[in-house]
């Protein structure tokens, strides 16, 4: 599980883009616009403390920092009984199939989807440079189940995404998640926007300045 997961990055090089710094940032959670997907873009803003998503009804690339933001602290992850006993059904695996857990997570019958072709191809490059990690659960015949992605910039993993066909199978992504963050000394778990159903797991809200 650990090789992929503590491997060092390939560098990316300099951002050909300037983002505005945060004392410019609107109160809203869309902070910037334009710009690209290319991995030190992307890195970039991370690194900054906002990342990209689509802005359908304008039809550009937005970058977000949600006001207030939403975390999981890796000591406040609630795990019920059946949560634990779900994850025996399941075998956890980490970067064996990217791909598929992206295509996954942007299945387009999903409400609210927003991961398009582009998002899939840059986090995917992310991905083989070392960036971006997936988390796989799969069932009893290997199928997968579930699972999640997201950007790992030293202790701090940025969750963009998950996706189950099984029940439980996105929460024991998320459980191996914590783990491997915790045995990892990292810190910081972003979830971007603390959702009812992420509170109900121990996400927490924070505001901008905190964050």
């Amino acid at each position: 599980l650990m090789a992929s997961w503590n491997a060092t990055p390939q560098p990316v090089g300099k951002s050909r883009w300037r983002f505005s710094p945060p004392p410019q940032w609107p109160d809203s959670d869309l902070v910037e616009l334009g710009a690209d997907l290319e991995p030190s873009t992307v890195v970039d803003a991370y690194r900054r403390g906002f990342f990209p998503m689509g802005v359908s009804e304008i039809g550009l690339l937005g970058w977000f920092s949600p006001n207030p933001r939403g975390i999981l602290p890796l000591d406040g992850l609630r795990v019920t009984r059946s949560m634990r006993q779900s994850a025996k059904r399941f075998e956890v695996r980490v970067d064996t199939c990217f791909t598929h857990v992206i295509r996954g997570c942007a299945d387009p019958s999903r409400e609210g989807s927003w991961i398009t072709d582009d998002f899939i191809d840059s986090y995917t490059r992310l991905h083989e440079l070392g960036w971006a990690h997936s988390i796989e659960v799969l069932d009893r015949s290997g199928r997968l189940a579930g699972g999640l992605y997201g950007v790992r910039i030293d202790g701090f993993f940025s969750g963009e995404s998950m996706f189950h066909v099984e029940r439980d199978a996105s929460k024991v992504a998320l459980m191996a998640l914590v783990d491997l963050m915790r045995s990892s000394a990292m810190t910081l778990l972003d979830v971007q926007w603390c959702s009812e159903h992420l509170a109900s797991l121990g996400a927490i809200a924070i505001s901008r300045r905190a964050y």
